[in-house]
């Protein structure tokens, strides 16, 4: 029994001090940490597996009828060669205002065939992403109202759209 013993030994011993074939080095730089949020716009565009949002770089938002028109401008050819597609039509007229983080959009024509359809997500997150970058809110604490005469919709946040 002792030369199983002595065998099994020789073995661990070896693989020990073999280690796992990874040699020491030294410090190495990985590059900036990320911090902060993107300044990046993000358009959100319909997909058969709900909506997308797309990076504008580039694309400074002074306003937002400014992310208005980016969203109308609708995706790129290869987006839409990837699927993308905007359910948000020119003829919705609309304006949109913010006070603390609740962003209000007042599209008299608005129309939803029901409050979590695509084309409301499009409105609510590429809105949501100009308060972001225009006023610093926080993502999360981004609430969107839609007003239609006397019917209001929401408030609503984006994540409620991209988890469907």
């Amino acid at each position: 029994m002792t030369r199983p013993r002595t065998a099994l030994t020789c073995c661990v011993l070896a693989l020990v001090t073999a280690g796992c074939g990874i040699r020491p080095t030294g410090v190495t730089s990985g590059g900036t940490a990320p911090s902060g949020i993107s300044k990046n716009m993000r358009i959100y565009f319909a997909s058969d597996s709900g909506l997308r949002g797309v990076p504008r770089p580039g694309r400074k938002v002074e306003d937002f009828n400014v992310a208005y028109r980016l969203l109308l401008d609708g995706p790129t050819r290869e987006e839409r060669a990837d699927g993308l597609a905007s359910l948000v039509t020119p003829d919705k007229w609309l304006s949109v205002t913010s006070r603390h983080g609740s962003v209000t959009i007042n599209a008299p024509g608005y129309t939803a065939d029901s409050p979590q359809d695509r084309s409301t997500g499009q409105l609510v997150c590429t809105f949501a992403r100009a308060e972001v970058l225009l006023h610093g809110t926080r993502p999360d604490k981004v609430q969107v109202t839609i007003v239609a005469g006397k019917e209001r919709a929401g408030p609503y946040q984006c994540q409620q759209f991209l988890s469907h």
